[in-house]
């Protein structure tokens, strides 16, 4: 049905307020869950809604990006025609990188044109949500709108970053208003970086937004075109969380251990898909404690493991206690080793003995490679 829509994925648009998680690679490739990258939802969203035809819109950093997605035909998005495009960066002939949205949407013009779709839906890939497209666009037909926006109702906090946008809605459900980082209370209409319109528009609006030296989709488009445009809301009120800091990677991770999450995020009729790979079961030892844990497979657990989230490949040695704490790949957490609130990139060893403890608040963590 919607075979007429093309999706542009920006890959990277948080990647500096990211910290060491994205040091040596791009938001949409940051590990998530035991076995997904971030960028896993956004593309199962799009196929999963029938959208077939998407670009991958870099930045820097992507190779790791690259080895996930391959030809994307773990997306079912291993085509002749459409299917996955990885778009390398160009932008702005000073430094060869895009300053905002609409200059990298004008430095792929050529990838957009080419396309024969009617319909463009951009979406960041940091927003870890299942959103049936399919509706957002059945509205934006339904309405004539020239743009639809998602959002959801929330109350601002200091989690959100600087650039959070929020907006007002009239009793048309058009939107009014827009702030960025406003200082407001109570709830809000907080927009998740995901936007359709017609192909045509987002060209015009790209090209004159460029004439006008202005490369900010929010503050060009959204702000300075919202009297103009017919610019609607579409609320999406099942679980969503944007992972804009490590804070917040943190927190949206440890939610994953509730299961009404991962049943909203997991629905069996739109599965969220990922590089395949084949792995043995995981391995219990006959000392090993597991409790409110995620626990990918290929793993070795011997030790204790609580309220944490384990990914592939990891081994947890006899009596090492392992709580609050998020191992990603191939990690080892050593004898009598114990972990609280600590977050370990890939590919780490934790030696025998060590204990190491953050907050909830202030996990500790530890980069790619690294040896403790």
């Amino acid at each position: 049905m919607k075979k007429n829509t093309l999706g542009i994925v920006f890959s990277n648009m948080h990647d500096e307020t990211l910290g060491e998680l994205t040091e040596r690679r791009t938001t949409g490739s940051i590990p998530f869950g035991g076995r997904y990258r971030l960028i896993d939802f956004t593309l199962s969203n799009m196929v999963n809604s029938g959208i077939s035809e998407v670009g991958i819109i870099t930045k820097s950093n992507y190779q790791s990006l690259m080895d996930h997605l391959g030809s994307g035909r773990d997306w079912d998005l291993a085509r002749k025609r459409g299917g996955l495009c990885i778009l390398p960066p160009f932008g702005h002939s000073a430094t060869g990188m895009y300053r905002g949205r609409l200059e990298a949407i004008v430095g792929i013009m050529s990838y957009i044109k080419y396309s024969n779709a009617q319909y463009v839906v951009m979406s960041d890939s940091d927003t870890v949500a299942n959103i049936d497209f399919s509706d957002l666009l059945d509205q934006h037909m339904k309405t004539g709108a020239d743009i639809t926006l998602v959002y959801k109702r929330e109350r601002l906090n200091n989690d959100y970053p600087k650039d959070t946008t929020v907006f007002s809605l009239d009793e048309n459900n058009m939107v009014s208003d827009v702030l960025v980082n406003p200082f407001v209370d109570g709830e809000q209409n907080i927009y998740i970086n995901i936007a359709v319109m017609s192909k045509e528009l987002l060209e015009r609006l790209a090209n004159e937004g460029m004439s006008r030296n202005n490369t900010s989709f929010v503050n060009f488009v959204l702000q300075g075109k919202s009297s103009s445009l017919k610019i609607m809301g579409y609320h999406f009120d099942k679980y969503s969380s944007e992972i804009t800091s490590m804070k917040a990677y943190f927190k949206t991770s440890m939610e994953l251990l509730n299961e009404d999450v991962r049943m909203q995020l997991f629905p069996k009729d739109r599965p969220v898909y990922t590089k395949v790979r084949d792995e043995v079961p995981v391995k219990y030892g006959l000392s090993s404690k597991v409790k409110n844990s995620l626990i990918a497979d290929g793993c070795i657990i011997e030790g204790t493991v609580e309220n944490s989230i384990i990914f592939r490949g990891v081994k947890v040695e006899k009596g090492a206690v392992v709580k609050n704490s998020i191992i990603m790949q191939s990690g080892i957490i050593g004898e009598n080793s114990k972990l609280d609130y600590v977050v370990t990139d890939k590919d780490v060893i934790v030696n025998h003995e060590r204990h190491l403890s953050g907050s909830q608040m202030y996990p500790v963590f530890i980069s790619k490679g690294s040896r403790v």
